[in-house]
């Protein structure tokens, strides 16, 4: 078994693909890249048991074989060489020799059979986007994730297809987002939870992408493919809460101000705040907002006052300055509006400009019990 590949063309895939491996994996096996060779190409592969990724890599070659490789030994290794053709060939005492233009580098292989087999999804349905609004979706949701192993079902990213929109819903009990396109549409209506490890690895890979995504799931996987790179994943197993059920209907208090303005001062002021409760408080009367902070402990206290655009009664408000700041920070718009009804109901957090046709972003943020 022999092949020639450019150094960084294949360090470059191998980096996108080890985001998937573990530090420390229950099984050894899953410590190592497949390498499958068929017919001028190469089929690199990397597990975690849950997640699956693979890329067709193209290379010189005219052998076939399969074999496990080190991956942080290779890795580490292709990261010192400059741009150079490398050629790799299995020995027969169970060691792969890469040869460069200045060396020979021998690293011990395992047998490709001992690694594990992607799943078949059998039966699936059928949904095609583009990259780059898959990665989109993925970012503006996927921070307001939990990360309680008692409640799994709440640690992803909620997928909702129908023939009339795509839904992307994620939730941590405290914060909410809905990102939502009706610009692209499913054939048959669908939902799965979608675990947060793959997601992040499709991020970083589809950011800008102008390729187009297949998305394949079924009960249990789903499998998403796209040039020459392919992942699979078991989904979340479990109901999702009704979401739509927190998000309150009625808002007649709105809030409209410019979101780095308030960004900056939520910040500044939330420097105050107690360190448990993270707690700032807004009151807002006429076209006035004034945000303040109190961390009685220290006596320190932070009061700053800003000109905003408000329709409603005048009121006050709790919010955790932590969700708040995630919130504005995930938002590209020039504005937003905080739509409210009670001092004890969610406050709804919308862009008012910035969005893409048929985009629509909504974020709920639950709020804190002001100390009076």
């Amino acid at each position: 078994m022999k092949f020639i590949v450019s150094s960084t063309y294949l360090l470059k895939q191998l980096q996108t693909l080890g985001g998937v491996i573990n530090n420390n994996n229950t099984l050894p096996i899953l410590d190592n890249f497949l390498f499958a060779l068929s017919k001028d190409k190469l089929v690199v592969s990397a597990s975690d048991m849950e997640t699956t990724i693979s890329s067709v890599l193209k290379v010189e070659t005219d052998s076939e074989g399969a074999i496990a490789v080190p991956a942080r030994l290779l890795l580490e290794t292709l990261k010192t060489f400059p741009q150079q053709p490398l050629t790799f060939t299995v020995e027969d005492n169970n060691t792969m020799e890469i040869s460069s233009n200045h060396g020979k580098y021998a690293l011990a292989y395992a047998d490709g059979a001992e690694f594990p087999k992607a799943v078949e999804l059998s039966d699936p349905s059928t949904t095609s986007l583009m990259g780059d609004i898959l990665a989109t979706a993925i970012d503006k949701t996927i921070f307001a994730a939990g990360n309680d192993d008692l409640r799994p079902v709440m640690s992803g990213v909620f997928f909702q297809f129908s023939p009339e929109h795509l839904t992307f819903v994620a939730t941590d009990a405290h914060k909410l987002v809905k990102y939502q396109r009706t610009d692209v549409t499913a054939a048959q209506v669908a939902e799965f939870i979608m675990p947060k490890k793959p997601l992040t690895l499709l991020k970083g890979i589809l950011a800008g992408s102008e390729s187009e995504v297949t998305i394949e799931y079924n009960e249990s996987n789903a499998r998403f493919t796209f040039d020459d790179t392919e992942l699979i994943c078991r989904l979340v197993d479990g109901k999702y809460p009704n979401y739509e059920a927190v998000i309150p209907k009625e808002n007649p208090n709105v809030l409209t101000i410019a979101r780095n303005q308030f960004l900056s001062s939520v910040k500044r002021v939330s420097i105050f705040s107690n360190k448990t409760t993270y707690q700032i408080r807004l009151k807002i009367a006429g076209a006035e907002l004034n945000i303040s902070a109190e961390d009685i402990d220290y006596s320190n206290r932070a009061e700053e006052r800003l000109t905003c655009d408000y329709q409603g009664d005048d009121m006050q408000i709790g919010f955790n300055s932590r969700f708040l700041t995630e919130m504005l920070n995930n938002l590209s718009s020039n504005e937003i509006s905080l739509e409210m009804s009670l001092p004890n109901r969610a406050g709804i957090l919308t862009p008012t400009d910035g969005l893409d046709e048929g985009e629509q972003v909504t974020m709920l943020v639950m709020p804190v019990m002001l100390n009076t």
